[in-house]
């Protein structure tokens, strides 16, 4: 929670550096981020401080900017600042690196086209027959009594019909 969110202007200094690791793609690159002001005796804009960044990508942010991202191309990136120090031999040095979440191209310098990434279709899976989720319609009880009455007649029909035939098989008979 207690992390420093930055967002900085500046020149990619070095080639994206583009690896597949096992916990995903990784990306990242150097920027340079050069102070600029205005000095007033000589009515000219210079040059101040360059600071140089590490800038990480994952994921698919890693994929678009080996892609996308060129040497020298001005480009804005947010992210979290992780400053790391280490020690070699009777040398201390420190390490700015930002942790990035965006990155894209500084259009106040320039145009880019923007290109929505097209993502692998994932492989297809075994087919499972989709469930019958429709429940069973409740029999009424009117129409059950319906079905008796019907069934009833028929049987008494037949039975009927069965008592005419044997008469006039009687009747034909003498």
């Amino acid at each position: 929670m207690n992390e420093t969110t930055v967002c900085v202007v500046g020149n990619v200094a070095t080639r994206p550096a583009y690896r597949e690791l096992a916990t995903g793609p990784s990306a990242r690159f150097r920027l340079a981020v050069t102070a600029r002001y205005w000095d007033r005796e000589r009515n000219v804009w210079t040059d101040g401080h360059t600071n140089f960044f590490t800038v990480w990508a994952n994921r698919q942010l890693a994929v678009n900017v080996a892609a996308c991202v060129e040497v020298g191309q001005p480009v804005v990136v947010q992210g979290r600042l992780k400053v790391r120090t280490e020690v070699q031999g009777q040398q201390q040095w420190a390490s700015a690196d930002i942790d990035a979440v965006a990155i894209g191209h500084d259009l106040s310098r320039g145009m880019a086209f923007f290109q929505r990434a097209v993502k692998p279709e994932a492989p297809p899976t075994a087919s499972r027959p989709e469930p019958n989720w429709e429940t069973p319609r409740p029999t009424e009880p009117q129409d059950e009594q319906r079905g008796r009455d019907g069934q009833e007649q028929q049987e008494q029909g037949a039975g009927e019909g069965g008592a005419e035939a044997q008469e006039q098989r009687a009747a034909a008979v003498t």
